[in-house]
């Protein structure tokens, strides 16, 4: 008789059916699977923003398997504890998981899987969260890449297995474990009043994340070199937000780009770059996970940053309420949406850390709890990149001028009429949201006057390199 003992899918990052290497494996075996998803210690530090949108994708991901003829699990707890215990309940003999590689996910998953193991468990680990493994990408003499445009051209003609399909069926136990009841949780309870706002603009669960790439293919892959960096245009995938919970999975993506390439879509060539540039992010958390947590460039330690939550400065910023349109714009799109344009994010990210000389660590927690698409990796490479202590980083002397940037990107200011309503006679309900999305005790209205700026755009520049000449690189 085949082992008829029960193996449990620990889902994560990897909240889809389809090119999911670890629940194909399990199926594969003809035992019966169990769908975990344990809200454990990693889980339970995430920002506001962040649980709330993993709490839509895990409920997209129950419907899902229900549709499937399966079930997910709900359990409470640290991760070791957890596994154990549902082993105990079923039976199972088996624990399978998509691996991650960020430092938080690493350290708690290698001591589970020792432990599992040690306990005779299969605790087995998958791909499926990047294109490529950070070990199996090498410079020629051996070493991980510190520079984006090598890797790049390393890895750009490097296959990538197709696409998994759905399992055509997933065989299920004869009795289910007891499951906690995902409401319970209150996973959106930090987002308050925002939590309604923001949910208007979440495009959650796998068929939405496949019909957003397809919608992105057909429409607007063409122009994406060119209308990528337009905030006011539509002209970007949006996937982050759905690759961060892994409702679509990398290879989906980057087979999806080369097809449009191959059809004659040359700037789907730049689609594919992003894709890397995220998978340079993952590389160097894997290399360096010090990334995450100090400035990789370990020469900045010394730079005298701003470190003071409180200065009215920080405030301000925070508020969207610097005075600097594009920088407050880009604010208040994250507020209302939960994601912000990527020029938006190079934009006020330039401004905290050089403008206003604060430490790029206060922009990455505040995004760490305002983002919906918040990614430790991607989001730490960001704000390090911004501020120049990161690798492959915009040069320390390269300040961006919000103020020309967008002139060059919003000639007609139609970015900043979505998102700031002070001064308009009748501002958009994008404009208006934002002060239905943000703290109450933040006492402001649209009928507020638009301040002046704190630090304006030349200044802050000559603040900047003043700052910079004072120290050596």
């Amino acid at each position: 008789m085949p082992d008829q003992s029960p193996i449990i899918l620990w889902f994560r990052r990897d909240l889809r059916l389809s090119d999911h290497p670890a629940l194909t494996a399990a199926c594969e075996t003809g035992q019966p699977v169990i769908p975990l998803f344990i809200l454990d210690e990693v889980v339970e530090k995430q920002g506001a923003a962040p649980r709330f949108r993993l709490g839509l994708s895990v409920a997209a991901l129950a419907a899902d398997l229900k549709d499937a003829g399966s079930q997910l699990i709900l359990r409470r707890g640290k991760a070791t504890d957890v596994l154990k215990q549902v082993i105990a309940d079923t039976g199972a003999k088996a624990v399978y998981w998509s691996r991650q590689y960020d430092v938080a996910a690493k350290d708690r998953d290698v001591p589970v899987k020792s432990e599992l193991q040690e306990q005779g468990i299969d605790a087995k680990s998958f791909p499926g969260h990047l294109l490529f493994e950070p070990w199996t990408v090498e410079t020629k003499t051996g070493g991980f890449y510190k520079v984006y445009t090598p890797m790049w051209k390393m890895v750009r003609d490097r296959d990538v297995a197709a696409s998994l399909p759905q399992p055509g069926k997933i065989p299920t136990p004869s009795d289910w474990p007891k499951s906690d009841d995902l409401a319970d949780w209150s996973l959106d309870a930090d987002m308050r009043r925002g939590r309604d706002i923001v949910a208007e603009h979440c495009v959650v669960g796998e068929a939405a994340a496949r019909g957003r790439l397809g919608a992105f293919i057909a429409n607007d892959i063409a122009t994406y070199a060119s209308q990528r960096d337009l905030p006011a245009v539509k002209g970007t995938s949006g996937l982050s937000e759905n690759l961060t919970y892994g409702e679509i999975s990398p290879a989906t993506c980057w087979h999806a780009g080369w097809q449009a390439l191959h059809d004659g879509k040359s700037e789907a060539e730049v689609f594919l770059k992003e894709l890397v540039w995220r998978e340079f992010a993952y590389h160097l958390s894997h290399h360096t996970p010090r990334i995450e947590s100090d400035n990789w460039k370990e020469d900045w330690d010394g730079f005298p940053w701003n470190t003071d939550e409180r200065k009215a400065e920080v405030k301000a910023w925070k508020q969207g309420r610097t005075g600097i349109k594009f920088v407050d714009a880009a604010m208040r799109e994250m507020y209302v949406t939960g994601t912000m344009h990527n020029r938006g994010r190079m934009i006020v990210a330039s401004y905290l850390t050089k403008h206003l000389l604060c430490h790029w660590k206060i922009g990455l927690e505040w995004f760490a709890d305002c983002l919906i698409d918040w990614d430790p990796a991607s989001n730490a490479m960001g704000w390090q990149w911004s501020a120049g202590s990161g690798p492959d980083a915009t040069p320390y002397f390269r300040v961006f001028n919000p103020v020309t940037q967008l002139d060059k990107f919003d000639k007609n200011h139609d970015y900043v009429t979505t998102w700031i309503a002070e001064g308009q006679s009748n501002p958009p309900q994008s404009a208006l949201d934002y002060f239905e999305a943000i703290p109450q005790s933040w006492h402001m209205s649209a009928s507020d006057p638009y301040p002046d700026p704190i630090v304006a755009a030349d200044e802050g520049r000559k603040i900047a390199l003043d700052a910079y000449e004072n120290r050596s690189f």
